[in-house]
């Protein structure tokens, strides 16, 4: 037993050893893209970088908000392309990297961070919920990574960061055409990991847990909306159950930067995780339970959309004060852009 112990803790000692020594991307004077940049943990991704001497590109649809998330970035003295981008057209992604090309070089790293959140019970969702989130967590990776691959074949080098959640590995109910996107993100990211190694490219999937980014202003409600909104921002607040935005962006570039296959965030996040590998059906029996204890019953609006801002109600203040903070902070307070 006493053996059995000594390598044990000789072999977590030598991995330990081996993530502190082994070398690690620099990003110094690199050209790395931040889809969906302009707010959220993309513009906390975004800083991130700035601060680890990194050009930058940012895109987004809202020309107001990525005007200030650029301001903000070369406040912090980084070099800046900032441009709308919609990443549901494939012409308008491959004119968004052909202008950061133009304007700052190849394209060092892509970190396909954009995401669109919708609440509602599955009774509520349509078709087309689920296309848009197809079209955001799959085809916009898909293609933007087409986009790049070329120059970083060509070098031998590069980085791809593929931003995906813990909706990635476990579904979240009132949340599926959300979990169907970010499963198949998972999929698409473990894939072209494994077929671009033979062309030095790194491929890093990170699946966040809860994060205080201030995302419920954004995210949008469907069939009793304020109720919706209630459990989802609290849970969005929550201290112990989520992370802040600074802590998950330097997460997210060390991954990058030791060049991790994938990454989940959060403790908690981890360990649910391992409940779903070992035992699935406990773990999808506990959120049955949770969807048939806690989450709305549909009605209310039905299948519509409302904004996160609209849904509010009558949740204290006190219960989503660090997610307002950093909605604050992370300029998240812009109005919500038109649907896609």
């Amino acid at each position: 037993m006493n053996r059995t112990l000594m390598l044990a803790a000789a072999g977590v000692g030598g991995y330990l050893a081996w993530r502190a020594l082994r070398p690690r991307y620099d990003f110094r004077d690199k050209t790395v893209i931040v889809t969906g940049g302009s707010r959220g943990l993309g513009l906390v991704i975004a800083r991130e970088l700035a601060a680890r001497g990194a050009r930058l590109a940012i895109c987004a649809r809202d020309e107001p908000e990525l005007r200030d998330a650029a301001e903000d970035l070369r406040r912090r003295g980084a070099r800046v392309v900032a441009a709308t981008c919609d990443l549901t057209d494939r012409a308008d992604i491959r004119r968004f990297v052909a202008a950061v090309r133009d304007q700052l070089g190849p394209v060092d790293v892509l970190i396909n961070n954009a995401g669109v959140i919708g609440v509602g019970p599955f009774e509520e969702m349509r078709p087309e919920d689920f296309d848009l989130s197809l079209k955001i967590h799959v085809w916009a990776p898909y293609f933007a990574t087409l986009e790049v691959l070329p120059d970083m074949k060509a070098r031998r080098a590069g980085r791809i960061v593929n931003i995906a959640s813990i909706g990635g590995k476990i579904a979240v109910p009132h949340m599926l055409p959300y979990v169907t996107g970010k499963f198949g993100l998972v999929g698409l990211s473990n894939g072209l990991r494994a077929e671009l190694a033979k062309d030095g490219i790194g491929v890093t999937t990170v699946c966040p847990g809860l994060m205080r980014t201030g995302s419920p202003a954004h995210a949008e409600f469907k069939g009793r909306h304020e109720e919706e909104y209630a459990w989802f921002a609290a849970g969005a607040s929550a201290p112990g159950l989520t992370m802040s935005a600074e802590s998950a962006a330097r997460r997210v570039i060390d991954a990058c930067a030791c060049g991790d296959a994938e990454v989940v965030l959060g403790l908690p996040y981890k360990l649910a995780v391992a409940v779903q590998g070992i035992a699935p059906g406990l773990a999808t029996g506990a959120l049955a339970l949770v969807n048939r204890l806690v989450l709305p019953d549909p009605g209310g609006v039905g299948p519509r959309r409302v904004p996160g801002r609209e849904s509010r109600g009558k949740i204290p203040a006190a219960v989503t004060v660090l997610s307002d903070r950093a909605a604050v902070a992370n300029n998240e307070t812009h109005p919500t852009p038109p649907n896609l």
